[in-house]
């Protein structure tokens, strides 16, 4: 593999794309060319899948230079698979083809998310250079440090304000709007947000919290507002605690519209037949949104406020931008980078870790949810 990337690296840039495309293109038909094969019956067709159940992981290791055991534990999985293939019950073939689709899947999974948990997890019981093991320690350190306890306890504030409001208010446009004249035009205009980037939107928060003494000119938003009531400038980004809820506005402002399209496409899928049967038997416009159309969207309200909490767990961008975690704004994702860029590897994987067990419950849970919702169609 380092030979044939050297190789590759002397190639004109346009030369070296088409035989990128080339290797790709080759691997995948030669896939599914011996998934096709797999499931026939006879001696030739066992024999090609036992070739390619040990040849294959003992070519693609050995690409990726790797050790000799490794190698060699590759063949020998090769072969286990093989025997599972011949020993399973749906027929010859069955197993290679399942393996064959699922494997690129695997593999991504593997070393993009499962690899890297596992060396972040040890990495946070590990000093600073990862020489040394110091277990506990820089856990004990986030949470006896007055900075770290301030950013986890943020962080859980970030969590309990924008999803709620977010999920409030686009429910609010969603129901509000819905049907109304112009509907399509003021959806946009919630939507628009969801365009931006969190840094774009950090930006432009910024200039609207920005100010400058009494005596100048302002050229933010609000202070300008605020001194034309007669006021004084107020320090929306330094005046603590209401800079971190300063800050979770503009997460909310974004959030917005993504929930209230998905809430809006869930309330328009409510019968309309339960909502007349409710308004003949008396209910009220609160009684009919209460009872039928609530229980109706369930499954979107819990989708959208799992989506907006993992979010606001992982808002690194907002506040990098605004105010790179000064005056006890940070959260776990900013420190997280904070203390890797001072060569606090340990500390910075340790909040890694922290931050995944905080994600995690949001996720079962959402799973849960979705399965339950399939269980009952």
């Amino acid at each position: 593999m380092t030979m044939f990337l050297l190789w590759l690296s002397t190639l004109p840039t346009l030369a070296q794309i088409p035989i990128v495309i080339g290797v790709f293109l080759a691997v995948v038909v030669l896939l599914l060319f011996l998934i096709e094969l797999a499931p026939r019956r006879g001696r030739k067709y066992t024999i090609i899948r036992a070739v390619a159940c040990v040849v294959f992981p003992l070519a693609m290791v050995a690409i990726l230079d790797s050790y000799t055991w490794a190698i060699i534990a590759a063949g020998f999985l090769g072969l286990l698979l093989f025997w599972l293939d011949l020993r399973s019950r749906h027929g010859a073939g069955y197993v290679f083809a399942l393996v064959g689709f699922l494997a690129p899947a695997l593999i991504l999974l593997a070393a993009g998310l499962v690899i890297p948990t596992i060396q972040t997890t040890i990495a946070s019981f590990m000093n600073s250079r990862g020489t040394e093991f110091v277990g506990l320690e820089n856990f004990a350190w986030i949470f006896t440090q007055p900075s770290g306890v301030r950013t986890v306890l943020n962080t859980v504030l970030w969590v309990l304000i924008a999803p709620v409001v977010s999920t409030i208010a686009g429910l609010a446009y969603a129901v509000f709007i819905d049907k109304s004249r112009g509907e399509k035009f003021f959806k946009v205009l919630v939507f628009m947000p969801m365009a931006i980037s969190f840094v774009g939107a950090s930006i432009i928060w910024r200039f609207v919290y920005t100010d400058r003494p009494a005596d100048a000119e302002q050229i933010g938003l609000l202070n300008q507002l605020i001194v034309w009531a007669g006021g004084e400038p107020v320090r929306f980004l330094q005046n603590e605690p209401f800079n971190t809820v300063a800050l979770i506005v503009v997460l909310i402002w974004v959030q917005t519209g993504f929930a209230m399209v998905l809430l809006s496409a869930a309330i328009k899928g409510v019968p309309v037949e339960q909502l007349e049967a409710a308004e003949i038997d008396g209910a009220s416009a609160w009684q009919r949104f209460a009872n039928v159309t609530l229980p109706g969207i369930r499954s979107t309200l819990v989708v959208v406020l799992t989506t907006i909490s993992i979010a606001s767990l992982k808002v690194f961008d907002i506040v990098r931008t605004m105010t790179a975690g000064a005056n006890d704004t940070s959260v776990i994702a900013n420190e997280m980078y904070t203390q890797f860029r001072n060569f606090e590897a340990g500390r910075s994987a340790a909040f890694a870790v922290i931050l995944f067990v905080m994600v995690l419950p949001i996720v079962i849970y959402n799973a849960r949810q979705i399965k339950m919702q399939r269980e009952l169609r």
